[in-house]
């Protein structure tokens, strides 16, 4: 086997496991160490799996909250039948196609091209379920079956590749043809905005609603500006954790900015909401009255916990972040009879009345003009690079991060 191209792989055996959740334990080192899960190495490139296929060069892969995941092995197992046993990592992306099959069509070589990144039953060459009957690829019934390896996406699938890599490939129907107005540092915010456009619009706010948003990373911030975007006129508070992120957040039109680490942030809200405080006997004390609607673009136990203290009885919580193994008291959601809904990545959404590929809404808003994305492209490094940019990805406070991306050497 020729091993011709350079990428960060994910090896998720046993015993690779087992030593880097040890080690990392002790020095978070590790993690990235050379016995790790983790590696920079020479692969082989992909190849085109059939006629309706593309290989794509890398010019971007992101660093999403996922791929930290993966990398500190903080992952759940439980999506473990979704993902080869080792793949190149990295999902979101921009490239340009250098090879195609005989029944490529609308793409050309030399087209820049973001992929959707779900590999669903269009791509494994299978009828299609009724998820993605009814555009809910997200949904698909189908992610471990078909003509492909195991892998819901690109970025897990051994096959395909990922954006850590210099080469990836990708299905045509995962294909959107990135126009010439943008730039790449724009189109490579697509998945993000994407993540963050699913939730806004399964959870859209009336005028009327009191909306929080917990989290101000990428996807807090694009589900705020895709919101005033969108026209919604509710009143919004975001959550943040650092000064720069608030910042941003009014800039992209939240109307207050609350912060995490606040001495006084029940009290704040109870302001906010013109609710009242309830004090249990043990436990923290919680809000009767409180928000609509409650985005939490974090998912750890804390933000999922303020979630449910800080909702009105009747409210939707609507849950985007990290999925994760956690430990929670679930009464507020019987007392209050809160709707709860879980939130997957993305597929086709209804907006302005029509079912939409979500990839195109966010494509659409980049264009518009009535948003600048570039100041959330923070940092950018080469693949070599990979372990410092992982560690500005998870130093946000001190190096102001929002979005790095990678990009070959």
């Amino acid at each position: 086997m020729i091993l011709n191209m350079y990428a960060v792989t994910f090896d998720s055996s046993v015993s690779k496991y087992i030593f880097t959740k040890a080690a990392g334990k002790i020095n978070k080192n590790f993690y990235c160490g050379k016995l790790s899960c983790v590696k920079y190495e020479k692969v082989k490139e992909p190849e085109l799996l059939g006629d309706d296929w593309v290989k794509i060069k890398t010019i971007y892969g992101g660093i999403c909250g996922s791929d930290i995941n993966l990398v500190f092995l903080n992952d759940t197992p439980e999506l473990s039948p979704f993902v080869s046993d080792k793949f190149v990592m990295g999902h979101e992306n921009i490239g340009i196609i250098v090879e195609k099959g005989a029944n490529i069509k609308e793409f050309q070589i030399g087209d820049r091209v973001v992929a959707d990144i779900l590999l669903t039953c269009q791509t494994r060459n299978i009828p299609e379920c009724k998820a993605c009957n009814e555009g809910k690829t997200n949904q698909c019934s189908n992610f471990s079956k078909g003509g492909i390896l195991t892998g819901m996406m690109l970025g897990t699938c051994k096959e395909t590749g990922g954006s850590w890599g210099e080469y990836y490939i990708a299905h045509k129907s995962q294909l959107f043809k990135v126009p010439d107005k943008l730039k790449n540092e724009e189109a490579v915010l697509v998945d993000p905005l994407s993540s963050a456009i699913h939730p806004a619009l399964v959870g859209y706010p009336e005028d009327t609603d009191k909306v929080l948003i917990i989290g101000m990373g990428i996807v807090g911030l694009l589900m705020v500006a895709f919101l005033r975007y969108a026209g919604c006129r509710a009143d919004i508070t975001v959550m943040a954790r650092y000064p720069f992120q608030g910042e941003l957040a009014k800039k992209y039109g939240a109307d207050r900015v609350i912060y995490s680490s606040s001495q006084n942030l029940t009290e704040e809200i109870a302001e906010i909401t013109k609710a009242s405080i309830q004090k249990p006997i043990m436990g923290e004390r919680y809000l009767l009255g409180g928000f609509d609607k409650i985005f939490d673009c974090v998912g750890s136990k804390k933000s999922i916990s303020d979630s449910l203290r800080y909702a009105k009885t009747g409210a939707t919580i609507v849950l985007t972040g990290l999925a994760s193994n956690i430990d929670i008291d679930w009464t507020l959601i019987w007392f209050k009879e809160i709707n709860l809904k879980g939130i997957y990545c993305y597929g086709s959404d209804i907006f302005k009345g029509e079912k939409i590929r979500t990839y195109k809404i966010g494509l659409d808003m980049l264009l518009s003009d009535k948003i600048d994305v570039l100041p959330l492209v923070t940092h950018i490094f080469k693949l070599s690079e990979y372990k410092k940019a992982i560690d500005v990805a998870t130093s946000k406070g001190k190096e102001k991060s929002v979005k790095v991306l990678l990009k070959p050497d």
